[in-house]
């Protein structure tokens, strides 16, 4: 008998939330479900936090259910106050439009959207057109002001002030499910579990207005053992996108993991096998290191494809083989380095985000240059510091960088 896709999500650990648990797993093991996540462009890139999503996404694909990939062509006018705690950038129609694009590429490397096996929608096809008086009468009597006062993601933002446009997200999100279900028999909404009251709202919405149910799960949020966000580093997001973050720098992310967050990455984010999995769980030490090449190989493979999830793993090895020096490693140009502050120089790799954090990471004894410590946060850049492989700096034990003049 065939495996249901439910039991694969809830063994990885990936289910945070369910509206009614066993209607869902009974509807995913004997009909093909067609479901939607959406995603906001609100970048021109996906970054790490999606794409848990798009490993749900896939799974379910493999196990027959047909995915929609929602863009919000229409919400990205409003934003999500969703896990926010000021109110989202105003963008023009070009920019999300143009993001929207990016995100079809960045999507279509890990679901496969051939054939109608999935399929791209955008919500400004209804939303954008909508007339106010019509969608109050129509859908906002539908929903109680009271009640939604008491969603989690309203009730963190009134403290700070919620707009009346952020207010109508809800409605919104909402209205999306409701012209899925209609157009495409679309019949499960998935999202992060900070969607948890904007799917329900759907749910709601679709009983009154069609009398039709639906369903709706929630995931686990990508966090550390620590409960913080994960996919963030010193300067900025780990976007799935190489011109934001290179390659490299997106496997060396997965490989500097801490080591008790390395077997719930795996879990969450590859397609490893579980019994493979939970062989490593009986790792320690110097094995974890192992289990996090995989988990760097194995994600950036999904993203970058396996080509460059090569070259990843052969620059890494090269690095730490050669004390640090590899033609493919990470690199940045700076033709003035001699005569500038050690400090300025570590700002510029992006190596640390400001001289703030390079002086604690100096004063901390975190900091090599060719292969010895340094410690004088006051040092500036000098012509003896130039190898033939250029300045190879080490934050740390694993993170190597190199500085060339040209």
């Amino acid at each position: 008998m065939e495996e249901n896709v439910f039991d694969v999500l809830k063994e990885r650990g990936l289910i945070a939330q369910t509206t009614h648990e066993e209607e869902i797993r009974e509807l995913l093991g004997k009909e093909k479900v067609t479901f939607y996540i959406g995603f906001d462009p609100t970048a021109d890139s996906l970054h790490v936090g999606h794409f848990l999503q798009m490993v749900v996404m896939r799974h379910m694909q493999q196990h027959g259910h047909r995915p929609i990939a929602l863009v919000g062509g229409g919400t990205g006018h409003i934003g999500d106050p969703s896990g926010r705690t000021d109110m989202r950038q105003m963008m023009t129609e070009e920019t999300i439009n143009h993001n929207c694009e990016c995100f079809k590429k960045q999507l279509s490397k890990v679901i496969d959207f051939s054939d109608g096996k999935a399929i791209m929608v955008n919500n400004a096809d209804w939303l954008l057109d909508l007339n106010y008086i019509e969608f109050l009468r129509d859908i906002g009597a539908c929903f109680s002001v009271n009640k939604m006062l008491t969603a989690e993601c309203f009730k963190q933002r009134l403290e700070k002030g919620l707009s009346f446009l952020e207010f109508n997200y809800m409605l919104m999100q909402s209205y999306d499910f409701l012209m899925l279900n209609r157009k495409y028999g679309c019949k499960l909404e998935l999202g992060g579990d900070d969607q948890w009251s904007n799917i329900l709202g759907g749910i709601d919405l679709c009983r009154r207005k069609d009398q039709t149910q639906v369903y709706g799960m929630t995931f686990t949020l990508l966090t550390t053992s620590e409960g913080k966000k994960m996919g963030k580093t010193q300067s900025g997001a780990v976007w799935l996108d190489p011109e934001k973050t290179t390659p490299y720098d997106f496997y060396q992310y997965w490989v500097n993991v801490d080591d008790n967050d390395v077997i719930k990455c795996l879990k969450l984010l590859t397609f490893v096998p579980m019994d493979k999995i939970r062989e490593m769980e009986k790792w320690e030490g110097r094995e974890l290191n192992e289990a996090k090449r995989t988990l760097a190989y194995e994600v950036t493979k999904l993203v970058h494809g396996e080509d460059e999830a090569e070259r990843c793993k052969k620059t890494a090895e090269e690095v730490f083989a050669k004390g640090g020096v590899s033609d493919d490693m990470p690199t940045t140009v700076i033709p003035d380095a001699v005569g500038m502050g050690v400090l300025d120089m570590l700002v510029k790799t992006g190596l640390l985000s400001s001289k703030g954090e390079a002086r604690r990471l100096v004063q901390q004894n975190g900091l090599s240059i060719n292969d010895e410590k340094y410690t004088d946060p006051q040092g500036v850049v000098t012509a003896d510091m130039i190898t033939e492989n250029g300045i190879i700096i080490k934050k740390g034990k694993k993170v190597y960088h190199r500085v060339v003049l040209n």
